[in-house]
Order: structure tokens, then C-alpha cells, then sequence
């Protein structure tokens, strides 16, 4: 018997790897081994199902992050190691996974949305104002506008109106959008500058 789990991490992953609306309930069905009415002892619809799984991947890249934030006291280095794994994150959903849900699954699109709100909020931001604090950035760095742009709109930047992954590598579109973006509002009381802006 497949548990609800398996039944969720099976198919996100086919959702995020053959599109949401294209892989459907029978072909997941079929690949666990399962009927669809078992799926749907468990979701309502796929919309649940789908936003179940977004869910999941929230939750496991929250689990990355707080490994992350273990790993130094650095808020800058904090910064661009979680932008580091966001980017990997966004780039493993993929832009017509994130096009999809956001045309035909609202709840799951709702939920991803909220969580790059709330993140950023409640753990990018406090970076940023650490940062400032401790007169690593620029005083005059404004911190509202820094993380639309650079955090909360990080998957427009790379997707849209081309997917800069397909036509630059990873890194160096990394580089462009993160690294640069702080490095300009450095001040000379970081001392850390070389090992990390280079």
C-alpha cells in the first residue's frame, strides 16, 4: 500500500518533471500501482494534491535553510548561501511547472506565493537590516525595495521573458543577479569582501 507520502513526493515530482496539467491522476495511478479512487481517498483533487506538494518542497527547502543558517553567523554569507540554494530550487520547479499552477492550480500557486512573502519577510530581510546594523551594507540601502527586486522577484528575473538558465550558466547568472546586487551596497567594514563578492 502506498502512503499518503509517497503518494505526494511521487507526484510532485512528476508534476514539476511533465507539467501539472499534462501528467494525470490515471498516469499517476499507474505508476504507483494504484487505482485513482485510492489517490482520491486521500485528495479531494488534484489541486490539493499539487498544493500538498508544493507544500512538501516548501518544507524541504526550509529544512535546507535552517542547515544553512547553522553553518555561519554572517549575515551577507547567510544571504547568499539561502540565494544560492533558492535559485537551485527555482530552477529544479522548473518555469512551466511555476506557469502551470499559477494558470490552473490557484491554491498551489497561493501557497507558493505566500511562502516567498513570508520568507523573505521573516528571514532575508532581518539579514539585510543585520547587515546594515553591523555597517556591512550601506546605510542608505533600501531594504523594501532591495528584496522585491532581488529576493521576491528573483524568479522573474531568471525566467521571464527568457529562461537565463537555458541560455548562461547557473553560476554566472548568480552572480549577475545576487552577488552584484549586494556587493554593490558593501561598505569597507566588511572584511570578508574578497572571499565572497570575488
Amino acid at each position: 500500500m502506498v502512503s499518503k507520502q509517497e503518494l505526494i513526493e511521487c507526484s510532485i515530482t512528476n508534476f514539476i518533471r511533465y507539467g501539472s496539467k499534462r501528467f494525470s491522476m490515471n498516469e499517476l495511478a499507474s505508476q504507483l500501482g494504484i487505482s485513482k479512487k485510492t489517490i482520491y481517498k486521500h485528495f479531494k483533487t488534484k489541486d490539493e494534491l499539487i498544493t500538498k506538494g508544493v507544500r512538501f518542497i516548501i518544507d524541504k527547502y526550509l529544512h535546507e535553510v535552517d542547515k544553512i543558517l547553522k553553518t555561519t553567523q554572517d549575515p551577507l554569507e547567510r544571504i547568499i548561501l539561502i540565494q544560492k540554494n533558492s535559485l537551485k530550487y527555482l530552477i529544479y520547479f522548473n518555469p512551466s511547472f511555476l506557469y502551470g499552477i499559477k494558470k490552473y492550480y490557484k491554491n498551489a500557486a497561493i501557497v507558493f506565493e505566500k511562502f516567498k512573502e513570508k520568507f523573505i519577510e521573516s528571514k532575508l530581510k532581518p539579514l539585510l537590516k543585520e547587515a546594515v546594523e553591523k555597517e556591512y551594507l550601506c546605510q542608505n540601502l533600501n531594504i523594501d525595495l532591495f528584496c522585491y527586486l532581488y529576493f521576491l522577484k528573483l524568479q522573474n528575473l531568471v525566467f521571464e521573458p527568457k529562461n537565463l538558465i537555458d541560455m548562461y550558466c547557473e553560476e554566472d547568472v548568480f552572480k549577475l543577479i545576487v552577488i552584484n546586487s549586494l556587493k554593490g551596497y558593501i561598505t569597507p567594514n566588511y572584511k570578508d569582501t574578497n572571499r565572497l563578492f570575488s
